[in-house]
């Protein structure tokens, strides 16, 4: 196992951005809910407490047994971690008397603490918080200050225990992934030596451990996480996975046979399964985005059983599920609030009896790549923009008919060609259509019209959980509004999507 760092979740919207800093040091780490805290083994090297959108001054704010943690490991404790740990020993915390949100300014650092070697007098600091340490415990020392906040960041005496009250794992502070290596690795000497091919190698010792001589079916998506996910299988037990690949109906112009040529560069036992009218069958009728949802993930089995069940003695389900899917589905405070049902976790049906086995469910997006590169999966796989699993059921809203989804993967394939002839496609990490459930008035010719309206969306992320919209030429989004107009029919209307996430989602169903 590898070293790592532990950090736990009081519930910050910042939580998974300090695991991807510290990710991105060569370094191991796990989030864990501030109360479903995992034994602690002698692989942990130190431990990070997050944020949280609450008050340590409010009633059932979360709260945590310091004294099984302090002086055991190395502690980072982050705004409301800094302020719980205060608080618990007899400093004071009280809200803040001017806003403390945005960027401030380090104008004392003491140089002589390890956690703040090398930053510089004035470092600029993102600052997130209603609340603020007044007077630390007996034995906590201030360390650094900003002009409207005098305990920035404190030490505990005689124990590698640190407190700070801005958020060094945004960008907007400038040094902070330096004072996040300052902890990581000179505080609690993680060597970083957790790296692509390290985990490829291990994964795939760990994976033949564990399968054996079991047979293993998954389902692929042709998306990266599916893909890299089935490689590491394959390297660990053959011809013992076989994969399945469904044609839903509601995939990409030309999908299903591009992506299954694709796979066979790969060696992987893929079967494909057209089940486009089982699919449309399902869906007829229905405009509810839930119900579509549900709707797809309730057929998808029920094909994907019916060819698991030709497959004799299959013992495991291959699954491509990644971090960020794992982390969505464990709530600080009890069950999450269902934004879209889509992700892999939480299990099968009954029926299907078969245990799971998901390779990917430590890594983030952009380390599923850096890993499918180690396998030597090629780029157009690698590289391929996010794909939602309903597929165009929940880019087109309101109910699902085989025309509506020919007319989107017409004008999908029109603006992602588009993205890749000039040069675009690999600035975006997703893009696509969208078809409105309205119509518009327009004029071709000497004839009136009253045609479909299409919304293009291009988005710039890291792992999806935030998103900006791309700023794309106008130029370039002149010549498809055209394309688009001239080349299909029943469509005479071109906009541009320009909500960022949040609040929007990338989706818009």
């Amino acid at each position: 196992m590898a070293e790592q760092i532990l950090i736990l979740d009081f519930g910050s919207q910042y939580t998974q951005l300090i695991a991807r800093r510290v990710r991105e040091l060569n370094v191991y780490c796990e989030i864990h809910p501030f109360n479903k805290i995992p034994e602690i083994s002698s692989d942990v090297k130190g431990i990070i407490l997050s944020g949280s959108p609450c008050s340590v001054r409010d009633e059932g704010s979360p709260d945590i047994d310091l004294d099984s943690l302090r002086g055991r490991l190395p502690i980072l404790a982050v705004c409301y971690g800094a302020q719980l740990m205060a608080q618990k020993y007899g400093g004071e915390v009280l809200p803040s008397e001017i806003r403390e949100y945005g960027r401030a300014n380090l104008d004392h650092i003491d140089l002589h603490y390890d956690l703040l070697k090398e930053m510089t007098h004035g470092s600029q600091v993102w600052m997130s918080h209603g609340d603020t340490i007044k007077e630390l415990p007996s034995g906590f020392e201030v360390i650094a200050s900003t002009s409207s906040v005098r305990v920035a960041a404190f030490k505990v005496q005689g124990e590698e225990t640190y407190g700070i009250q801005f958020h060094p794992e945004v960008t907007h502070s400038l040094e902070g992934k330096n004072l996040l290596r300052n902890f990581v690795v000179g505080i609690c000497e993680c060597s970083q030596n957790w790296t692509s091919d390290m985990f490829v190698d291990t994964s795939i010792a760990e994976l033949k451990e564990k399968l054996g001589n079991d047979k293993v079916v998954m389902g692929l998506s042709g998306g990266v996480d599916s893909s890299v996910a089935a490689t590491l299988i394959h390297r660990a037990i053959g011809e013992n996975l076989t994969c399945v690949f469904v044609d839903n109906g509601l995939l990409r112009k030309n999908e299903f046979a591009e992506v299954l040529e694709s796979y066979k560069t790969l060696g992987l036992n893929v079967i494909g399964v057209d089940a486009k009218e089982r699919f449309y069958e399902a869906l007829a009728g229905i405009s509810d985005p839930e119900t579509k949802r549900k709707a797809i993930g309730r057929v998808f089995i029920e094909v994907f059983d019916d060819e698991a069940h030709k497959i004799e003695g299959v013992k495991w389900l291959g699954q491509g599920t990644i971090y960020p899917d794992v982390i969505e589905s464990v709530s600080v405070k009890g069950p999450s609030a269902t934004i879209k049902s889509h992700h892999n976790v939480g299990g099968l049906p009954d029926f299907m009896k078969l245990s799971v086995v998901e390779p990917l469910n430590t890594l983030f997006k952009d380390e599923v790549r850096e890993v499918g590169r180690a396998l030597e999966i090629p780029e157009a796989i690698i590289g391929r923009h996010p794909f939602p699993g309903p597929g165009l059921a929940i880019r087109i809203l309101g109910d699902i008919t085989a025309e509506k989804v020919k007319t989107l993967q017409e004008v999908d394939s029109i603006f992602i060609q588009g993205l890749k002839d000039h040069g675009l496609y690999d600035q975006v990490w997703q893009a696509g259509a969208i078809l409105l459930p309205i119509q518009s008035v327009g004029v071709m010719g000497d004839e009136r019209t009253y045609e479909r309206v299409v919304a293009l969306r291009a988005v710039g992320s890291v792992d999806g959980m935030t998103a900006d919209w791309i700023h794309l030429p106008y130029e370039f989004l002149g010549k498809m509004s055209n394309e688009i107009i001239n080349r299909v029919k029943g469509v005479n209307r071109v906009v541009y999507d320009i909500s960022s996430k949040p609040p929007a989602t990338i989706e818009w169903e």
